[in-house]
């Protein structure tokens, strides 16, 4: 049930080696999600030789797990990016996510993967949003998108109004991605899974140390989602969060738009079939407080739709930077071996494609137009306040976890299909107990700076509320920045 519609709308996929020993490339790109396979298929398309390396497998992060939109109307974010940035900078973002929609027609028109042409919409669920769908609207016009307000959002029910863009996509992501993969072995370079990428030495050429070896490449791509690189002060500019989606089968209905409202209870939508998908609930990483976002969803399902059964339920996350603007280009300032991209703001699919553009065109020895506003290594003076308060945040997750008391004396405490606090002195033990009555335990010390980590019973994973690192009840890296996986620790009953 936990498991996104599209990995059963695909083939099975076709296991990939990890990588062999003694390989060397021109470029290394870090992360098997559309922006690393979209990077590496241009660069491969340039002449390249190009190792791409996954931790898991092909699309197994957020790009096999979303709503499967490729629009460059974004909910409001065009306005919002006009205030913490300016005109400009809103141009030149709607500019690149424009020719990211044309450029995924481009390579899917050789893929087999459901790719349409479809209206997007940001509509006003209630009358307080109104106000920002006009924004909106006004953002987008000036950014130059041919959009059109609406009374009418093509929805199951009435909205206080819309903004509308035709001609955007709705494709089967996985199958997509898979596509990608093909395409770059096609052309001579590899697709590596199940190596994890541990760290990278800078030089000439530049040393990948991974679980299954070193790499050197002339230049390195870091395009693990959220860096996995220490260097730069990324997790102190970013902050990650997780949303949830279902799939509902349900009675006859038209095809909807690729819609999305702009508060809070957000709710993405697109129909698929003979099923709709509904995505909302997000919450910083965490920071879960015990509801159930599945059941907010299929509620919503249920309210405008004969829902018939919902058939899949899935989460992801993603990382915003605190300005509102992607992070793309160099890793650190004067840097021109290794590069990154990061910060999409649950728009991957498309910022992911735009970003591997940017990133084609800069290790092609060309500056993109509009590079400035992407740089990793900008100055947002409008955005300095909103920098602080995240850092705050962490600031107090790191210190004050480390004065909770434990939620329990022992092991023993621990129900079935639960997890608890254990505290032994000074240490504290994160335990989780299976349906079958056996205890894991294991360090709550984020492997990536030492945050304490906290429960998700929605998704049983230990959550980090600092940077967003998610470990199995195992300790296993679930998602980054961390690489490493948490110890495991006795427990007694």
């Amino acid at each position: 049930m936990s498991r996104a519609l599209w990995w059963d709308l695909a083939e099975p996929p076709r296991p990939r080696p990890p990588l062999p020993a003694g390989r060397e490339v021109d470029v290394a790109v870090l992360g098997a999600g559309i922006t690393g396979l979209t990077t590496a298929a241009l660069l491969s398309r340039a002449g390249a030789e190009v190792a791409v390396l996954e931790a898991e497998s092909v699309a197994s992060g957020a790009t096999g797990a979303n709503t499967a939109k490729v629009t460059a109307l974004q909910s409001n974010l065009l306005s919002t990016i006009r205030r913490h940035q300016g005109a400009e900078a809103a141009a030149a973002y709607a500019e690149r996510s424009a020719a990211a929609v044309e450029l995924v027609a481009e390579l899917g028109s050789g893929i087999d993967c459901d790719l349409h042409r479809r209206p997007a919409c940001t509509y006003a669920a209630e009358p307080r949003e109104l106000r920002d769908v006009q924004a909106e609207a006004r953002a987008a016009e000036e950014a130059g998108l041919p959009v059109e307000l609406a009374a009418d959002a093509g929805m199951p029910f009435p909205v206080a109004g819309a903004v509308r863009l035709a001609d955007q996509i709705e494709f089967q992501p996985v199958r997509y991605a898979m596509g990608l993969a093909r395409m770059i072995e096609d052309a001579g370079s590899a697709v590596y899974e199940h190596t994890r990428a541990l760290d990278v030495h800078q030089g000439s050429p530049c040393t990948i140390t991974t679980t299954a070896g070193q790499l050197r490449a002339d230049r390195v791509v870091v395009a693990t989602h959220y860096p996995i690189l220490d260097r730069g002060l990324y997790f102190a500019r970013l902050e990650p969060e997780r949303s949830y989606c279902i799939a509902a089968r349900v009675g006859p209905h038209e095809p909807l738009p690729l819609a999305i409202n702009t508060r809070s209870p957000k709710r993405s939508v697109r129909s698929v079939g003979d099923r709709v998908v509904v995505c909302g609930e997000g919450h910083p990483t965490g920071s879960h407080d015990g509801s159930s976002p599945y059941e907010a969803l299929a509620e919503f399902a249920r309210r405008h739709w004969n829902v018939q059964e919902v058939t899949h339920r899935w989460s992801a996350q993603d990382p915003t930077a605190y300005d509102h603007f992607p992070m793309v280009g160099p890793y650190l300032p004067g840097a021109d071996r290794v590069f990154v991209a990061t910060g999409f703001m649950k728009w991957g699919l498309c910022g992911g494609t735009a970003a591997a553009s940017m990133l084609a065109e800069l290790l092609g020895g060309q500056r993109p137009e509009g590079a400035e506003f992407f740089s990793p290594n900008r100055i947002s003076p409008r955005s300095a306040g909103q920098l602080a308060k995240m850092n705050i945040k962490v600031g107090a997750d790191f210190v004050g976890d480390r004065l909770t008391a434990g939620q329990v004396r022992s092991a023993a405490e621990v129900p079935d299909g639960q997890a608890r606090v254990v505290r032994d002195g000074t240490e504290l033990t994160g335990v989780y107990r299976d349906e079958d009555g056996r205890a894991h335990g294991v360090s709550l010390r984020c492997t990536h700076l030492g945050c304490l980590l906290r429960f998700n019973d929605t998704e049983r994973s230990w959550d980090c509320p600092c940077h967003g690192s998610r470990f199995d009840v195992r300790g296993n890296v679930l998602e980054g920045p961390a690489v490493r996986p948490l110890a495991n620790k006795p427990v007694e009953d």
